[in-house]
């Protein structure tokens, strides 16, 4: 390197923001994450011990560390230690590495460990290319991603690895990584004279959502945009970091595990009755930009699936939200999605509707029995094959109800539906079981079986086997 190079590489360095100036250098200097990395861990002890021989995945949301303690462990390994970003780099890239890798093992019988940035941004072919090396231990893989890698990269790599989950930092974590910025005389400010109010403290802390590269970036933003005053002294105050970080980070990718975690906790939390839950986290899909329209749809599903008969109603007002908000849009379309929330986390719930998929279960395992004669349709085939005949009109008995018969015959007295005792659905019961004796006694029926509840395993199993909709 010549010492134009030189002066080069060091200018960049005083001149990186501060977030990349102040990522640890070494274990001591890591903040967070001791499940992990914490004394007497695992994976600590590895890489102290400079015997990372597995390969390993480390999982986690932007700013948990992933990729410094990546760097932790470059500084540590006497292993060849080589980078790739997978947003940038293609299987020529990783056919190169691996070639220098193969030849340093046999010429100087140094390992090679590769950390790969974004791990699940490879195709299927990518991470295929991988594995081979892996398996024969040319390289040890250090993969890092901010998706479930149980779904994000092919199974075969993730059987050869360990899985690290690393989680968004706690706030005195984020404590301790500003505070070392403040004072760090190398890489931070601790030349220069910082004041920051305990106040405008606790917002970057809050705001940035266990994010240090957002609070780094925040703290960098509010020092270099403030004069210092009179005595010299920068002072941050709440204003100024209010200016610095005015909202906060969301991790909430569309197709990753928090969008899919969130309406589960959303739509178990209606389920549950529980109003103040599925608000909070209603308003936090809507603010990290999640299509209300998804939402509305889960909660029509939610209403004939958890409501029900409980309170017919709830159908109606999720179907009623829904084309409310076609006509309004945001933001005064709001309002519909949180009275529809309100009135079904509110309202009796019944999961009867499910006996459905008893009746499914049923035919699949015995095959359709035959429609009855006086039930089939009359307009075709009366007079040749006395079809309909024998059929009792139920509107002409005083209370609109006959006791015949409905089920193919060898089905009679099996029952699907057992209805609840909330809301709407209790005043069922009642009459539903008068009909039902009224009709075994003059059908004869001797037997009566209410067929037991599916396991929730069972009723998306047999969801699987339908068609979806237009």
């Amino acid at each position: 390197m010549d010492l134009f190079s030189h002066a080069m590489q060091e200018r960049m360095k005083s001149e990186a923001p501060l977030a990349a100036r102040m990522r640890p250098r070494t274990l001591d200097e890591f903040i967070g994450q001791e499940h992990i990395v914490g004394p007497g861990k695992l994976l600590r002890r590895a890489i102290e011990a400079d015997r990372l021989f597995s390969s390993i995945i480390l999982w986690g949301p932007p700013g948990s560390g992933k990729t410094t303690l990546a760097m932790v462990i470059a500084n540590q390994t006497k292993s060849r230690f080589e980078t790739l970003s997978a947003v940038l780099a293609g299987k020529a890239d990783l056919k190169e590495v691996i070639d220098h890798a193969i030849e340093r093992r046999k010429l100087y019988n140094q390992r090679t460990i590769l950390f790969v940035d974004e791990v699940h941004r490879w195709n299927r072919a990518q991470q295929d290319a991988l594995l081979p090396h892996v398996e024969n231990g040319t390289i040890t893989l250090i993969g890092a991603t901010t998706e479930n890698p149980y779904f994000e990269v092919i199974g075969a790599l993730v059987s050869r690895s360990r899985i690290f989950q690393l989680y968004p930092l706690r706030d005195e974590d984020i404590r301790k990584v500003l505070h070392a910025a403040i004072n760090d005389p190398e890489r931070g400010y601790g030349k220069r004279a910082i004041q920051v109010d305990e106040d405008a403290m606790e917002h970057l802390i809050r705001v940035a959502g266990g994010d240090a590269r957002n609070a780094l970036n925040a703290l960098e933003l509010a020092v270099e945009s403030t004069l210092e005053d009179e005595r010299g002294v920068i002072h941050i105050t709440l204003q100024v970091a209010q200016e610095s970080i005015q909202r906060r980070a969301v991790l909430y990718d569309k197709d990753g595990d928090a969008h899919y975690d969130t309406i589960s906790a959303f739509i178990k939390s209606v389920r549950g009755s529980d109003p103040d839950a599925a608000l909070y986290w209603l308003a936090k899909m809507l603010y990290a930009g999640e299509d209300p329209r998804f939402i509305l749809r889960r909660l029509i599903i939610l209403a004939g699936e958890d409501i029900g008969l409980g309170d017919p109603l709830g159908l109606v007002i999720a179907n009623a939200a829904a084309q409310a908000f076609d006509y309004v849009g945001l933001p005064e379309g709001i309002y519909p999605i949180v009275e529809a929330t309100l009135y079904l986390a509110t309202a009796p719930k019944s999961n009867s509707a499910g006996a459905y998929f008893k009746a499914f279960q049923l035919i699949e395992q015995q095959g359709v029995g035959g429609v009855p004669r006086h039930l089939q349709d009359a307009n075709r085939d009366a007079q040749a094959l006395g079809h309909g005949q024998g059929y009792q009109y139920p509107h002409e008995a005083p209370d609109h109800f006959l006791p015949q018969q409905y089920l193919p015959k060898e089905l009679l007295g099996t029952y699907f539906y057992q209805p609840s005792m909330q809301g709407y659905e209790a005043q069922v019961v009642e009459r539903l079981e008068r009909w039902r004796k009224a009709q075994r006694e003059a059908l004869g029926v001797t037997r009566a079986e209410t067929l037991p509840a599916l396991s929730q395993e069972e009723i998306e199993h047999i969801k699987s086997k339908h068609k979806p909709g237009v």
